[in-house]
């Protein structure tokens, strides 16, 4: 096992690798911008190097400064968290070279779930329905309107390398879909340095449904349910719940045994999520593979009782998983709270925090970085805290989770908390019935 480990994020997620490592006896170091100088994770940990100023390309994305501060610590291993460089191929092939675990998945694997259009075709070789769509890259806008003609508008168009709704776009007909390869290939190059665009039939109303694997180096792997993810916002979670009330357990079945097959035939280890689209008439179809610890593993976590990033951290040292798939003991749903105001179209804002209640109680876990006196800096991602509620039926869940984020208070900065408040709170979230649609029933008519 590790003794000692580099955390390369920031944030509630730096946060939350800390206290693994304490509990598992390891010493962490971390690294932070000038920005984040006075940041929990900073202080929370054994030590902290400071590695650049507050851009993200300066500091938390430039790897020659994160492997510098890994030898002056002198550590093992590397924890990447989520976002920066955790799905980076690259990054985890220069922490090989340089004698550094990557606590995540091989080099191999993360390069293969980067690039969109071979993961298609390596989905489809295993058996793993797949959105119809291209077989490869789009050549040029004759060959794109070919195929949508083929397989039917609405289609969507997506970056090759893409991740984050970025570089995606909707095209109901030709004209469209003609603006929209040329909008999102700029977008993608960018985002991802690769203008390379696919083109897939858009689901429409379709629910998004994702499956936790977990793997050792050792050939095991076990699958530990769904979240369903469905409500975002900008092609961004907001809300995320296990089960999903969209499932029946045939169903549930069907989809575990897919996400096990779309792991096993890019020889999956560590921690990662496959991601499905399910239609209305229940057809599910594969989207992608996220290399990394999710954002909502918490949700998992507290279904099914298990520390997922103690296991990752045990998985990555070569330990052997060691036990068959648990089944969930509770009901889950988390709610994120970002620095935005939903009634500005989710723009992000920053300040001062000079006050801040986090919310307790039975069945109530809050993952965050806040803390009175905190600055959220415009530098980063806005997310401030994940609110998760476990209850032993789906009622108990969302009343604790409403209760909770009612409760949610910081000054001086508007947060998503009230509205998701509201809409777990909401009597068509209560009955179940989710879908993409459903954000815009609480959000005013100027702001969407």
């Amino acid at each position: 096992m590790f003794k000692r480990i580099l955390i390369a994020n920031r944030g509630e997620i730096a946060v939350r690798i800390i206290r693994a490592c304490r509990e598992m006896g390891i010493t962490s170091v971390t690294v932070h911008s000038t920005a984040d100088r006075d940041s929990l994770h900073t202080e929370l940990a054994d030590e902290s190097i400071c590695i650049g100023p507050a851009g993200p390309a300066d500091s938390y994305l430039k790897i020659p400064s994160i492997i510098a501060a890994a030898e002056i610590a002198d550590v093992e291993a590397i924890h990447p968290g989520y976002g920066f460089l955790a799905e980076s191929a690259r990054f985890a092939a220069i922490c090989r070279e340089s004698r550094l675990a990557f606590i995540g998945p091989s080099v191999e694997a993360l390069a293969m779930s980067a690039d969109k259009v071979q993961s298609r075709k390596k989905m489809v070789d295993a058996g793993v329905p797949v959105v119809p769509g291209s077989n490869g890259i789009i050549e040029d806008a004759d060959a794109a309107c070919a195929l949508a003609k083929e397989i039917g508008y609405p289609v969507l168009v997506k970056a090759a390398a893409g991740g984050g709704g970025r570089g995606m776009r909707i095209a109901h007909n030709e004209s469209t879909l003609k603006h929209a390869l040329s909008v999102a290939s700029t977008e993608a190059t960018n985002a991802f340095d690769n203008g390379s665009i696919y083109i897939e039939k858009f689901i429409d109303g379709g629910r998004h449904i994702e499956f936790q694997i977990l793997g050792d180096q050792h050939g095991n792997l076990i699958c530990l349910g769904e979240r369903e993810c469905t409500i975002q916002r900008r092609h961004q979670k907001l809300i995320e719940e296990t089960p999903s009330t969209a499932l029946t357990p045939a169903l549930r079945e069907a989809m575990t045994e897919a996400a096990l097959a779309a792991a096993k035939a890019v020889d999956y280890s560590n921690a990662g999520t496959v991601e499905f689209l399910l239609d209305r008439a229940g057809n599910f179809y594969f989207i992608e593979l996220n290399a990394r610890i999710q954002v909502e593993h918490p949700v998992t976590e507290e279904a099914f009782c298990l520390d997922l990033v103690r296991e990752q951290i045990r998985l990555a040292s070569g330990e052997i998983l060691g036990y068959d798939a648990p089944a969930p003991s509770f009901h889950v749903i988390e709610a994120r709270v970002y620095a935005e105001d939903p009634d500005l179209n989710f723009r992000p804002n920053s300040g001062l925090i000079k006050r801040c209640h986090i919310p307790g109680g039975p069945g109530i876990r809050v993952d965050t970085h806040l803390f009175s006196g905190y600055e959220v800096p415009h530098h980063y991602d806005s997310l401030l805290a994940k609110v998760i509620a476990r209850g032993n039926t789906r009622t108990e869940a969302i009343e604790r989770l409403s209760r909770a984020l009612n409760e949610f208070f910081v000054d001086n900065v508007t947060t998503t908390a009230k509205l998701c408040a509201r809409i777990v709170s909401g009597q068509r979230f209560r009955r179940g019935e989710i879908g993409p649609d459903l954000l815009a029933e609480y959000l005013d008519k100027d702001s969407r």
